[in-house]
């Protein structure tokens, strides 16, 4: 065979297809390198001030009787100056599992625990996720600061000291850290490590931190640390109550009136294991990919696009480079030659990124099908927010009113 007809015109399309891939992967790789070099991290203290803002530490818990006693006990064990100036909030939002039990539980054991349990909704009014969760129990909680934390996080001892120093030394209104992500099952190694990646190199962190660009603005919703003042000037959850992505909200709401974001990456003292399984994956991530991105269609696509030619397209080649080497000779040797290069140079990036975010490499092999996998979850998701289809958080509809969707919360 030759570059000719129509085998040859088959080729050439495929070899596109592998240079398109590679193209992609660089410059998905320089985004991201970019991304965390310019972000500012959060150390350990080497030892404690001898004072502190006080600070209430808010977790809102939706059926998080999985979560709720390591989260709550990772706070309380926080090494501060004077663990009187921290109060723990729990605020169960209508829990049908033993979410509240378990926060009766620990309600006895500490008097720095503070259990709210969340009344019903506003019939005539919407809330979307954890916002009214967090706003009932703002009314209530006392302090100089306040850390809104999702159930699923693990705080180091020093975590909560370290953010208080470096908000007070930044003059921070709203600092945001950047978890490590724990993986357990295989369907959180083959996604949630693409997803964050994605996250780190779209939202830029040296635009998010630049006061001059206004219009970049993100925080990660497992660890949001505001200055009380600042986050009662711009309203609060309940300024944002109709957004499901309610931390890059808050994000916008800050850098919109002149006050000052902070998004800093704290690997070593936050953690948090989002999800259990496949079903919760599946569930969590097409409940709020697309509106994360804005409910644009294309950009949500742009992700599932990135996704599949960075991890599938080359692993595609290899499998169809391999017949083609066997039934057309040497330009089927081409494809296979450039799928080989392209899973080397992945693998090489993908290692250097797992060093970033202090992730093992694990399950590389099946990268391509975690690149099928995001880009199905981003379709997904584009499906359920626009039709409000299946779109559910444990088995809580999202669905809005057909008014809402079609003027979305910027």
């Amino acid at each position: 065979m030759n570059w000719t007809g129509l085998d040859g015109f088959i080729a050439s399309i495929e070899l596109g297809m592998l240079l398109l891939s590679g193209y992609i992967i660089v410059r998905f790789h320089q985004s991201f390198q970019a991304s965390m070099t310019s972000a500012p991290r959060l150390e350990p203290l080497q030892t404690l001030p001898d004072r502190l803002p006080s600070i209430a530490v808010i977790i809102p818990a939706y059926n998080e009787a999985i979560n709720i006693r390591d989260c709550v006990e990772s706070v309380l064990h926080s090494d501060l100056p004077d663990p009187q100036q921290l109060q723990v909030w729990i605020a169960d939002d209508e829990s049908t599992d033993s979410t509240g039990t378990i926060a009766q539980e620990l309600l006895a054991q500490d008097s720095r625990i503070h259990l709210l349990s969340v009344p019903p909704r506003p019939a005539q009014e919407i809330w979307m996720g954890k916002n009214w969760a967090c706003t009932q129990a703002v009314a209530q909680a006392q302090g100089d600061y306040l850390l809104f934390i999702d159930a699923d996080v693990r705080l180091e001892r020093g975590a909560i000291a370290a953010a208080l120093v470096e908000a007070q030394a930044q003059q921070t209104d709203l600092l945001s850290c950047m978890p490590q992500v724990v993986c357990g099952c295989l369907a959180e190694w083959l996604a949630q490590p693409i997803i964050f990646r994605m996250l780190i190199a779209g939202f830029n962190m040296g635009g998010v931190n630049d006061p001059d660009q206004s219009d970049v603005a993100f925080a990660a919703g497992p660890f949001m640390l505001f200055r009380k003042t600042a986050y009662e000037k711009i309203g609060g959850h309940q300024a944002v109550a109709d957004d499901l992505v309610e931390d890059v909200a808050l994000a916008r709401q800050i850098k919109a009136v002149g006050l000052k974001m902070h998004l800093i990456v704290g690997l070593e003292l936050v953690k948090v294991r989002m999800y259990q399984n496949l079903a919760g994956l599946w569930e969590g991530w097409t409940k709020n990919l697309h509106m994360g991105a804005k409910r644009s269609v294309s950009g949500t696509l742009t992700i599932a696009l990135i996704s599949f030619f960075t991890l599938t397209v080359p692993w595609i080649g290899l499998v169809v480079g391999s017949i083609e080497r066997f039934a057309w000779g040497w330009p089927g040797g081409v494809i296979l030659g450039a799928s080989v290069v392209l899973c080397i140079l992945e693998s090489i990036l993908w290692r250097q990124q797992s060093a970033l975010l202090h992730q093992p490499v694990r399950y590389w092999g099946l990268s391509w099908v975690g690149g099928l996998l995001v880009a199905a979850i981003a379709v997904a998701s584009i499906v359920k927010t626009e039709t409000g289809w299946g779109w559910t958080w444990r088995g809580r509809s999202l669905a809005m009113p057909n008014d809402a969707k079609t003027n979305p919360t910027a």
